[in-house]
């Protein structure tokens, strides 16, 4: 009989298509340890079934367009940071691509974050990437630069999409059918994977800045107006990627 170490081992390795059969192997097992074992991975399958229905719910609005081939999610991370630019992600999934924990990225760890960026990449049909300078944001206001990254994201994707699902916005003068969607970063998966993309290329960038301009606290706060970040700024001054339109209150 395998003792309730070897079964507890097992269990913590078990893949979703195996559980069911760990379940029936178990389930008649009188020991409390074991029973509390097998409890906890019907646990995980119920996790994992309400996780699958909610990937699927997230592709209701791209459902709503069966007629385009190419769908385009559009979303953007930096609007209120201090320091740093503003950086746009568009991204094209394959209709069928259901992508597991994928959601708005504001809702995710670093490390998950990075994890979904990966299947992101590997999986999307194409992606497209806008950034645009803290000195251009300083020039046309942070809602033209963030206007302006968004087109450049669209432009710089390898396919030309046949529709944009963009999170609450309309953005001017592009040529593509736009559906801005309230909380669409939550509601779309290609929006979602839009705001993955978006938010670890810019938290890499920051991270890299942390490294030419130390004492800011940038690769923890990421730009944005940290306590360490204001007080840095008063006994520092600003860098070159500080926007001067965001920091005038604070210097």
């Amino acid at each position: 009989m395998d003792t309730i170490s070897e079964i507890r081992l097992r269990a913590g390795h078990l893949d979703v298509s195996e559980m069911q059969d760990f379940i029936n192997q178990y389930q008649s097992d009188e020991r409390a340890g074991v029973k509390k074992i097998v409890e906890s991975v019907r646990k995980k399958i119920s996790q994992y079934e309400a996780e699958v229905l909610r990937v699927k719910k997230m592709r209701e609005y791209e459902n709503r367009f069966p007629e385009c081939r190419y769908i385009c999610g559009i979303d953007e991370v930096g609007r209120g940071p201090f320091a740093g630019p503003v950086v746009a992600g568009a991204v094209i999934l394959p209709k069928d691509c259901d992508i597991l924990y994928i959601n708005d990225s504001k809702k995710l760890s670093a490390s998950k974050r990075e994890e979904l960026y990966n299947v992101i990449m590997e999986r999307a049909i194409a992606v497209g990437l806008g950034v645009v300078s803290p000195q251009v944001i300083d020039e046309i206001n942070i809602l033209q630069a963030t206007y302006k990254a968004m087109r450049a994201a669209i432009n710089n994707l390898s396919i030309k999409p046949d529709i944009l699902l963009n999170d609450a916005v309309t953005i001017p003068d592009v040529d593509i059918r736009q559906i801005p969607i309230i909380k669409g970063d939550a509601k779309s998966c290609s929006i979602a994977a839009a705001s993955i993309i978006a938010k670890v290329t810019r938290d890499r960038m920051m991270v890299d800045y942390d490294t030419v301009y130390p004492g800011y606290g940038f690769a923890e706060n990421k730009g944005y107006g940290s306590e360490k970040h204001r007080i840095a700024l008063k006994e520092l001054g600003p860098t070159p990627i500080h926007r001067m339109t965001f920091i005038k209150n604070h210097i």
